[in-house]
């Protein structure tokens, strides 16, 4: 069903792109090719088409297959593929690669991005060609016969889906080139195999980008680019899933600002080039010495450690801090010294602490976590005097969902508070009905997947700022809304996505005025989940546009033995933070 400015805000199942299947603009529909080895598909790319069918401005017009090879040898049997393994040099010297990757399957996630789907009801009703390229080895170029064909169909943009390395006149074939997704962040990974070599080389991140083609290989004008933290795995499998996913609504987003705003606007905001910082110039297949060098050490130490392995969790606790001058203020030094941490009941921790005050008195709202049922609610106390908080209370907890990120606010005398509940499926408005202890459900402001929502009033508009977790919160996108009344329809911001950056793309903590500056606090999920907090000054707010940029970043190693500090929220004489220590689970 194609989409209406109507339902453009809500989510159909857990796919974020339908924020990106309207355009109100009277431009004609956009005319799109793909290009083919054959209608058996990855799911991501599989959805890719389905949010191209689903949108109001984009159609498929031609699908260009690639015409299966004449020879039809017989598949050999195990015993000759065996030996043609064996006598070949080049797949000899990758044959730890092959194992890796055959018991990699086992540790492949459910609905995997990678797991292959038939398309052929999804492209059904679309011309098709079929086309054998010219080219030797990894090349292809198209024969002119095809070319004056593809470009018979006047389209504007042609997918790049299959077929090998592309080269000629098949890249200017259609009006705005051939886009291809490269699953590497292309300032430091060319080649492949995907989001492997990060895994080997220890890189934090693991990126995707959209680019458009040219003859020269990773060098086309980078589109867009989104990424993801890198998985704490061996498995290049489970390293893929947040970032192939996560990815998936490249192409529908730039088709849909193609669509409202036109190819400028596209070259404008397309991602700056950069020298190449790779420690190859390509990367390639690891070779069995490259595969031993990495995964020997690896398991020798798992091997190790084994024995005397005791299970941790990162154990969060509160800091509260009083009468210092705030973080955002250059007089306080910048340190995270001075900080008085709580520790939660036994079989508990406590995080995402926001400050508030209320009937002349300084309250703390926090998730509290049970380790024995792995669910949270929402607890309330009193900040007293000497910085500890006073009679913890529930206020907020539901059998059936997970609370945290207690984002509370006042509507002039209404107190509100909407809590990350990602397990609902929607971004829920509660009123305190008997403070603290009594809240009741309001509205619903979003549905879909979303956590760390944020909402503030600012030049006579409301603005929700919240992050989009579809599939999972691995797969993270930071979005931002506004509407004139805090119970009004939401509308979509034309600056979405503000990050697809896993460093930033998270919030942190309130929204909030420090003199004249709007001061954003952003979490970073790499190189593990909310390992750091940022707070970012907004230099740009409006119904058109949106900016901001860093002021300073406050990382966990100041505090002994902390590994993560992802909250930061501060009221006059009171700021509040959480931290995490690795904390054997029988201590907690």
């Amino acid at each position: 069903m194609r989409a209406t400015e109507s339902d453009r805000l809500e989510f159909p199942g857990a796919n974020r792109s339908s924020l990106w299947l309207y355009s109100a603009a009277a431009a004609p529909p956009l005319r799109i090719g793909l290009l083919l080895d054959s209608p058996i598909l990855s799911n991501v790319f599989a959805r890719v088409i389905e949010n191209i069918r689903a949108s109001n401005f984009a159609g498929l017009e031609m699908l260009v297959y690639r015409k299966p090879s004449r020879t039809t040898a017989h598949k050999p049997s195990s015993p000759g593929r065996i030996a043609r393994r064996l006598l070949d040099s080049n797949l000899r010297s990758h044959l730890f690669y092959d194992a890796y990757l055959r018991l990699d399957q086992r540790m492949k996630l459910h609905n995997h991005p990678l797991d292959v789907v038939d398309c052929s009801a999804l492209l059904e009703g679309v011309d098709s060609i079929e086309v054998d390229p010219v080219g030797k080895k990894f090349v292809h170029r198209f024969p002119p016969e095809a070319i004056e064909q593809i470009r018979s169909k006047n389209l504007d943009v042609l997918l790049r889906f299959g077929f090998n390395i592309l080269k000629g006149e098949i890249l200017t074939a259609a009006r705005y080139g051939v886009w291809s997704y490269h699953h590497g962040d292309n300032d430091f990974y060319r080649g492949g195999p995907p989001h492997f070599w990060e895994l080997y080389e220890g890189s934090s991140l693991s990126g995707v980008i959209l680019q458009v083609l040219t003859e020269q290989l990773d060098a086309g004008m980078v589109l867009c680019k989104s990424l993801f933290a890198t998985k704490s795995t061996i498995s290049v499998s489970v390293n893929r899933y947040a970032p192939y996913w996560g990815a998936s609504d490249l192409v529908i987003r730039k088709l849909n600002q193609l669509h409202r705003f036109g190819w400028d606007h596209l070259v404008q905001t397309s991602v700056p080039a950069a020298p190449y910082q790779g420690k190859k110039k390509i990367y390639r297949t690891p070779t069995n010495t490259e595969m031993v060098r990495w995964l020997a050490p690896l398991l020798l130490k798992k091997a190790i450690e084994r024995p005397f392995r005791k299970k941790t969790v990162l154990h969060w606790r509160i800091g509260i801090r009083l009468n210092h001058a705030p973080l955002y203020d250059v007089a306080s030094g910048g340190g995270l010294e001075g900080f008085r941490w709580i520790e939660s009941r036994k079989g508990h921790f406590w995080a995402d602490p926001f400050a508030i005050e209320y009937a002349g008195k300084k309250w703390a709202f926090f998730e509290d976590y049970e380790y024995a049922t792995q669910r949270g609610r929402i607890e309330c106390a009193e900040i007293s005097v000497e910085g500890n908080l006073i009679s913890p209370t529930a206020c907020l907890e539901s059998p059936n969902h997970h609370y945290s990120y207690p984002y509370v606010f006042q509507d002039g005398p209404a107190l509100y508070m909407i809590p990350e509940a990602f397990d609902s499926g929607s971004i829920d408005l509660f009123r305190c009905i008997e403070f603290p202890k009594k809240w009741a459900y309001q509205a619903t402001l979003l549905k879909g997947k979303f956590v760390d929502t944020s909402v503030w009033q600012h030049g006579g508009l409301w603005w929700m700022m919240t992050t989009s977790a579809d599939p999972d919160a691995r797969s993270s996108c930071l979005l931002l809304f506004y509407a004139e009344a805090l119970h009004c329809d939401w509308h979509f911001h034309p600056d979405n996505p503000i990050s697809t950056d896993a460093r930033n793309n998270r919030g942190a903590g309130r929204i909030f005025l420090a003199g004249d500056r709007l001061i954003r606090p952003s979490q970073s999920s790499a190189p593990v989940y909310g390992y750091s907090f940022t707070l970012n000054e907004v230099t740009k707010l409006s119904t058109t546009e949106y900016a901001e940029r860093p002021l300073a970043e406050f990382t966990p190693d100041v505090v002994e033995g902390l590994r993560a500090v992802h909250t930061y929220n501060w009221i006059p004489g009171v700021e509040v933070i959480d931290g995490a220590k690795a904390t054997p689970l029988k201590k907690v």
